[in-house]
């Protein structure tokens, strides 16, 4: 009873979370996640009180070191050596065919992620576009950077695939304020929408019944037929040939042993 009890209980808070994330996905346009990056600690909930520019690493933390360099270098390198142009469009062609969408990951300074899915011929002013929609104050400039380095993402005409963004990729955000700007408290958080926020962890779960079926019903493999000796019924075992004249030889050598014994009995008993 307590397992038909919890069941029921999942089963509704399933139907709750899609239909909370299907009305967000109405309201946006899209689908969306949202969860908190797993690296969250206590230390970084009381980092979230503190200004993006504290929040934010100094630019030198991203700069490339020799080694990143001459990685880089090696990888494109290797990538393009003996590769003539017409090979290597029809090669990016196929590429680009394969990849059928752009995951993007938008993490906020409070270690809240927000992931949405694009087509990747979509623009990046796309993702820009939606972020107003879930943002606490939409109005605050903003803008949004990779790393490492760090590089500010400037051309937002620029499609996920051209921008290296596809099928996935990571990146920050951060308000645009001067230091002095009485705004700057929007930079302790929380930075999304308290109903994109209670998202947090909803994600759409694979049907319940499914589940159940396989955890009550576990598929037990049957062991193989044994496997039956084909032998043929009512018939004896024949010998080879060769085994038949072995056999002939014996007995006729025998005889003769047997006939000279008998032979020299009956002299011994005649003398």
């Amino acid at each position: 009873m307590e397992e038909e009890e919890l069941e029921h209980l999942r089963s509704m808070d399933s139907d709750k979370a899609k239909a909370k994330l299907s009305a967000v996905a109405e309201e946006l346009g899209r689908e969306i996640r949202v969860f908190t990056n797993p690296a969250a600690s206590a230390e970084s909930n009381e980092a979230t009180a503190i200004s993006t520019s504290e929040l934010d690493e100094p630019d030198d933390f991203y700069e490339f070191t020799p080694a990143d360099y001459y990685r880089a270098i090696a990888n494109k390198m290797g990538d393009q050596f003996l590769k003539t142009r017409k090979f290597r469009e029809a090669e990016a062609a196929k590429r680009r065919a394969r990849i059928t969408k752009a995951v993007m990951r938008v993490r906020f300074p409070d270690n809240n992620t927000l992931e949405v899915k694009f087509q990747p011929s979509e623009t990046i002013q796309c993702l820009v576009d939606l972020l107003r929609k879930v943002l606490a104050c939409p109005d605050l400039p903003f803008y949004l950077y990779t790393t490492p380095p760090k590089e500010r993402i400037k051309d937002m005409s620029k499609d996920f695939y051209s921008a290296g963004f596809a099928p996935g990729a990571i990146v920050y955000f951060s308000y645009d304020l001067p230091k002095d700007d009485d705004r700057q408290v929007a930079n302790s958080g929380p930075f999304l929408r308290d109903e994109i926020l209670s998202l947090n962890g909803l994600d759409l779960v694979p049907e319940q019944s499914e589940v159940t079926h396989s955890a009550t019903e576990p598929v037990v493999a049957e062991p193989p037929p044994p496997v039956r000796e084909t032998k043929a019924e009512g018939k004896k075992p024949v010998k080879p040939k060769w085994l038949k004249l072995v056999h002939a030889g014996n007995v006729e050598r025998a005889s003769k042993d047997h006939l000279t014994m008998l032979e020299q009995n009956r002299v011994t008993i005649s003398t």
